[in-house]
């Protein structure tokens, strides 16, 4: 696929927030990836490809050229430790915050803390850099479990309605970092593939601008 721009998306809400914009740049998928088996999605452009993908596992298809661009959560990204991409454009889409959680009337002014999360890299820098100390727990997903069994004090994690949190006695306590879906780009191809990856990031620019009038 050399002449033929890949862009890694992961299914749910990232792909649905995202179809717009990618329509914005006259990209429209042929296939629907939730009755398709498809990985890779033909799209009304011969030219681009649509890989689906694990949300995680976009900015390493990105760094490592296997897609030339990637849409990813801040989240994932802030995680990442790679150095073979661009961040380059906020889209404005899938919309959440990254918060410390706990049961309601707690606090993290004791420490040593027990703090279960996925998001291990930004807690470790969010608790360093409050001059807190944290022993980080490693889960993969029901974050909201681990204080209610004594796993942790409490949990990092991402909060959208804050339903999940309210149903199992938890209340958000710290923001971290508000979270969007990200416009990422392979430093080769950006160089390799730069009149087409440029006008892709303009067109979808353009539409983001345009869904956001205010900000």
């Amino acid at each position: 696929m050399r002449n033929t721009l890949t862009i890694a998306v992961s299914k749910g809400r990232i792909f649905k927030d995202a179809l717009p914009l990618l329509a914005g740049a006259g990209i429209v998928p042929k296939d629907d990836p939730e009755s398709s088996r498809k990985l890779i999605l033909d799209t009304s452009r011969d030219d681009v490809k649509l890989v689906l993908i694990r949300a995680s596992d976009v900015p390493t298809y990105v760094d490592y050229g296997a897609a030339d661009i990637g849409i990813a959560g801040k989240d994932v990204l802030m995680e990442y430790e790679g150095d073979g991409l661009y961040e380059l454009l906020d889209l404005k889409i899938a919309r959440c915050k990254l918060m410390v959680a706990g049961p309601e009337g707690s606090n993290t002014d004791s420490t040593p803390l027990r703090i279960a999360t996925k998001y291990v890299n930004s807690a470790k820098r969010y608790f360093a850099d409050q001059g807190k100390q944290a022993e980080l727990i490693k889960l993969y997903g029901s974050m909201e479990l681990a204080p209610l069994v004594g796993l942790s004090d409490h949990i990092v994690d991402v909060v959208d309605t804050g339903n999940t949190l309210r149903a199992n006695g938890l209340v958000p306590l710290e923001h971290i970092a508000d979270i969007s879906s990200r416009l990422i780009v392979n430093k080769a191809s950006m160089k390799m593939k730069h009149a087409a990856v440029k006008l892709f990031i303009d067109n979808v620019a353009k539409t983001v601008a345009q869904n956001n009038p205010d900000n």
